[in-house]
């Protein structure tokens, strides 16, 4: 895209985002569509399109939309935020950080959960410190700063680190691809800990998730009254058994959509929603 048809989209999105519909008089009002963030709205760790932010922006003239990703809310914030859409949590009727645990709806915060107070401080102290232990014994290319993440309602752990470069974390994945190296923690975590009542989630490029069992993508549902749509559509990148994304994919109360990347994601919206 030129830098002239990216301007014309950025405008077009913020003349769009200007005017909300108001969730009764939409074409569907009954249908929502929740996102994925990294993989599925935008790059992992990068923003989001102006041209999606158009995209979304239209398809909210017929449907309920929300976001939904694993990150800490300051992460989606900047992955969503644009000249056309400066607050994401009133771009989207509704906002889920963390899985849900940090929730949001009509831009006001709702009821929240916290990660530390579940677990408790020593059991949290034992996790870290093997989890620390097992990183330190890794042989990988590179390895930078920030291997774990402390959020409100998990733990990131990222065996390369989060403070690496975009280059480095495309090198990391690729070099997961091959080795399997985030796959193999997990197993072993899934073991020492078995008694802890935990999941461990792959997601994103270069890390996986750490929360109670249920506290996973489908914790947002618990905050949708079910009488209040007839579909609840869920897209996201990582929707195979392990991922992120999957129990809220497979969920009875969802209807589950895997995209490839933001382009995809697109596209599928394109075909199902006529935007």
């Amino acid at each position: 895209m030129s830098a002239g048809d990216a301007a014309a989209v950025a405008a077009a999105a913020a003349a769009s985002t200007s005017q909300v519909i108001p969730a009764s008089q939409r074409t569907h009002p009954r249908v929502l569509c929740l996102f994925d963030v990294d993989g599925t709205l935008s790059l992992a760790r990068q923003s989001a399109t102006p041209a999606m932010i158009l995209l979304l922006s239209s398809l909210r003239k017929h449907v309920v939309t929300g976001f939904l990703g694993g990150s800490n809310l300051g992460k989606i914030m900047e992955q969503l935020r644009s000249d056309a859409s400066p607050d994401p949590l009133r771009a989207f009727d509704w906002g889920f950080a963390e899985n849900g645990l940090t929730a949001f709806r009509d831009g006001k915060t709702l009821a929240s959960q916290s990660f530390i107070e579940w677990l408790g401080e020593e059991k949290y102290k034992k996790l870290v410190r093997f989890v620390l232990r097992y990183i330190a014994d890794l042989d990988i290319p590179i390895m930078r700063g920030t291997f774990i993440e402390f959020r409100n309602g998990m733990i990131n752990v990222s065996p390369i680190g989060r403070d690496c470069s975009l280059p480095e974390r495309l090198a990391f994945q690729t070099y997961d691809d091959e080795h399997q190296i985030r796959s193999k923690f997990v197993e072993v975590l899934q073991k020492e800990f078995a008694d802890y009542g935990l999941t461990f989630a792959i997601g994103g490029q270069i890390s996986f998730d750490i929360f109670p069992n249920g506290w996973d993508k489908t914790y947002a549902l618990r905050h949708i009254d079910p009488k209040e749509y007839d579909e609840i559509h869920f897209f996201g990148d990582k929707t195979h058994k392990g991922g992120n994304d999957h129990e809220i994919f497979e969920d009875a109360r969802t209807i589950g959509h895997t995209v490839k990347n933001p382009e995809d994601t697109m596209r599928q919206l394109k075909e199902l929603f006529d935007v």
